[in-house]
């Protein structure tokens, strides 16, 4: 059995590896439909030596699949956005945690103590849901901050303004994490010039906003919050962790957290660095569900480790993805 907190422990390249390989041969063992997708490709642990050897499960298996490698009792369970009518993925989640240590963690390696931040959040579309992981980990943000002007916005601009303004005019060390279109709404009624102030955008424009490429979105919003710079925050429902970027689109991952490139023609083909393909996520904070993802994104990685984020995919389904139906 491994010990989800030897996963927060990884501090080297090799330490990594041995671990993802640990964690392969353990959810091959007790996650049924990953399992199932292996034994299609005829993977087993015996022939997977190094973690490009490794399967990826195509993303849409959370959409039809409970995604579990634990038969403990499910805590909560994070659901995607959507439009009416379509099926959104679910992520079953049986120790939260594991996902509090993951984004606590995560943030803390790259920014600091959350403690030392005002945290404002403006996620109007996660908030008029249920189910948002990106939600549950703000909220936490929030409270662990323990400033009392750490909150959520939804509609009130206006009050956010006069919020923001304040507490960077004060020297307080501020971070505005939003969805796209929300910060573009706010930047088109007001205009800053912040100094104190990270600006994170969570990306999509959730059918709001015409969507924009990651530059011209980042050129809007830099001249509209007077910033140098606009940070980005890469996750999704079906992960427990989350890469960071401080400018540029480039993005990097905390020390349990890998990307890695498929050939967008072979999906089984992991490719070298500085390729364009689609990205493949091991977060080995996925212990009890599935830590190997294939996802829907475009992005190429560099030698140094540190990742481009470009797209999606035109089409929902992915060349050589489609393997099995279960």
């Amino acid at each position: 059995m491994i010990n989800p907190e030897d996963i927060f422990k990884i501090n080297s390249k090799e330490a990594f590896e041995h671990m993802a390989l640990e964690v392969f041969k353990f959810q091959f063992e007790h996650n049924k439909v990953y399992r199932s997708f292996c034994d299609l490709l005829y993977k087993h642990p015996s022939s997977v030596k190094t973690i490009q050897d490794i399967p990826f499960l195509p993303i849409q298996f959370f959409k039809t699949h409970d995604i579990l490698s634990s038969c403990d009792t499910i805590n909560t369970t994070f659901t995607s956005s959507g439009t009416t009518g379509t099926v959104t993925s679910k992520h079953l989640v049986t120790n939260l945690n594991i996902y509090e240590q993951s984004f606590t963690k995560g943030f803390e390696h790259f920014y600091g103590n959350v403690n030392d931040y005002v945290i404002l959040g403006l996620l109007p579309s996660y908030l008029e849901r249920t189910g948002s992981s990106l939600i549950y980990m703000v909220n936490h943000m929030i409270n662990a901050s323990k400033h009392p002007e750490s909150g959520f916005y939804l509609n009130n601009l206006s009050e956010l303004k006069t919020t923001l303004e304040k507490l960077d005019s004060e020297g307080k060390k501020v971070l505005l994490i939003g969805v796209s279109f929300a910060l573009l709404d706010l930047i088109e009624q007001h205009q800053f010039k912040l100094k104190n102030t990270i600006v994170m955008e969570t990306g999509g424009m959730k059918g709001r906003r015409k969507e924009l490429i990651r530059a011209e979105l980042h050129n809007l919003l830099k001249q509209g919050f007077g910033v140098n710079a606009i940070h980005s925050e890469y996750g999704m429902t079906e992960l427990l962790s989350q890469a960071y970027s401080n400018g540029h689109g480039i993005f990097n991952c905390p020390p349990w957290m890998k990307l890695l490139t498929r050939d967008t023609e072979d999906a089984l083909t992991i490719q070298s660095a500085g390729k364009t393909g689609g990205i493949n996520v091991i977060d080995l904070a996925n212990i009890n569900s599935c830590a190997f993802i294939a996802t829907q994104d475009l992005g190429s990685v560099k030698p140094n480790g540190e990742i481009e984020i470009i797209g999606r995919f035109d089409n929902s389904d992915i060349r050589g993805c489609n393997l099995m139906v279960l």
